[in-house]
């Protein structure tokens, strides 16, 4: 694992077995932000005064921080569940510049606390944010009927990691999700758009971040 800088200055990781990183090299916090926070949350925000959100990959924890910081900003409650099996070591998530980025003062508090709370059980890690940490892979996972409004899919790379991005996985979130519930993320492959659909999702393209011209956004029929 290897720490390096994107090009909006904040850093991401390298694995460089998998020759793959966690976010975009154009732009890590903005990547995420525009993916999930703009595409997904913020598009759902004014409809619902409660948000439960299915994090697939917890990463680098930097998707749970904006979706923390946006609770707060708009008074949100939000209950968020995310689910990775192979979580960082302490010693790379802490290299990580996000706090100083999203933050006027260094203050690494919130995020730590991210990183720390235990992978079993819900923590209130603010008054508006609600964190399930479950350290367990995808496939064997088996979420809550009907339960999330939001799904972050923001696994490896359909290259990287083809198993997730498959009918069976797609259609196990499908039935995890409320009716009307968006799925966001950044994968516009025609294999991804396909799978989604034959999941029963409305898939949608739409303008993606610097470096990427278009991501996907799917819906639950309503």
């Amino acid at each position: 694992m290897q720490v390096i800088l994107t090009k909006d200055s904040s850093n991401t990781i390298l694995n460089t077995e998998l020759n793959e990183t966690y976010h975009s090299t154009h732009g890590a916090i903005q990547e995420s932000r525009h993916v999930f926070i703009e595409a997904g949350l913020l598009h759902l925000a004014q409809e619902l005064k409660n948000i439960t959100v299915l994090e697939i990959g917890f990463g680098t924890g930097l998707n749970a921080m904006l979706t923390l910081i946006e609770a707060e900003t708009l008074g949100k409650q939000v209950d968020y569940t995310a689910v990775e099996a192979f979580p960082l070591e302490k010693d790379i998530w802490q290299q990580l510049n996000y706090p100083r980025m999203l933050f006027s003062s260094n203050d690494t508090g919130i995020y730590q606390k991210l990183h720390l709370a235990p992978w079993a059980g819900p923590e209130e890690i603010t008054s508006h944010f609600r964190l399930h940490k479950i350290h367990q892979k995808l496939e064997t996972y088996s979420p809550l009927f009907e339960y999330f409004d939001l799904v972050y899919f923001d696994a490896f790379s359909p290259a990287v990691q083809p198993e997730l991005w498959t009918v069976e996985i797609f259609t196990k979130l499908y039935s995890a999700m409320k009716p009307g519930a968006v799925l966001t993320t950044y994968s516009v492959k025609g294999d991804v758009v396909r799978s989604l659909k034959t999941a029963g999702f409305e898939v949608e393209k739409i303008p993606g971040p610097p470096g990427k011209r278009q991501i996907t956004r799917a819906m639950k029929h309503i």
